[in-house]
């Protein structure tokens, strides 16, 4: 059984999972509305993977004899300065997520709760690619600067991201 503090902080993180997935919703669609329909795709996809997250943490709440709590989701922005700085924002984002994840294994190990720490190694493991992912597009858009060329073989690069069903122990 979970305690209630780590009940509470896994409550805690089903938000900011679904937070994400409101955010990732909403930068979709400022790239829709600037004709940038691959990185729209890509943010698409990523909010729909931020919503599997969420849901493997609530049935592993239920699974240990939790209870899941939903809380109101905060407002995402929804303009932007630039592709660059969505993507910037996105990574910052992950940043953040990750070290919300490294707090909740602090927590883990803290009440030496073994179950829960094995089960956040998926997430750690996860937030690596996630940082990775962002980083990556980030690093490109600053390479092509302002060229239109370049902004175009982007996006469709950025179009050929798809969602890939994901699996883990931690299901």
């Amino acid at each position: 059984m979970l305690s209630e503090r780590m009940q509470k902080a896994i409550n805690d993180q089903i938000n900011a999972e679904l937070y994400s997935s409101y955010m990732y919703a909403a930068m979709s669609m400022y790239f829709q509305s600037v004709d940038m329909s691959g990185a729209a795709g890509w943010m698409n996809a990523q909010a729909k993977e931020e919503l599997v997250h969420a849901e493997k943490f609530m049935n592993y709440v239920n699974e240990r004899g939790g209870r899941v709590t939903l809380q109101a989701i905060e407002k995402p922005p929804s303009e932007w300065k630039s592709v660059l700085d969505t993507f910037e924002a996105a990574l910052k984002h992950e940043q953040k997520v990750s070290s919300m994840i490294n707090s909740l294994v602090t927590l883990a190990r803290d009440e030496k709760d073994h179950m829960t720490d094995n089960f956040l190694q998926w997430y750690v493991a996860e937030q690596v690619e996630e940082e990775a992912s962002a980083a990556e597009v980030v690093r490109k858009l600053k390479l092509i600067g302002d060229s239109g060329g370049g902004m175009f073989m982007i996006d469709n690069e950025l179009g050929r991201r798809g969602l890939v069903p994901e699996t883990s122990s931690g299901e």
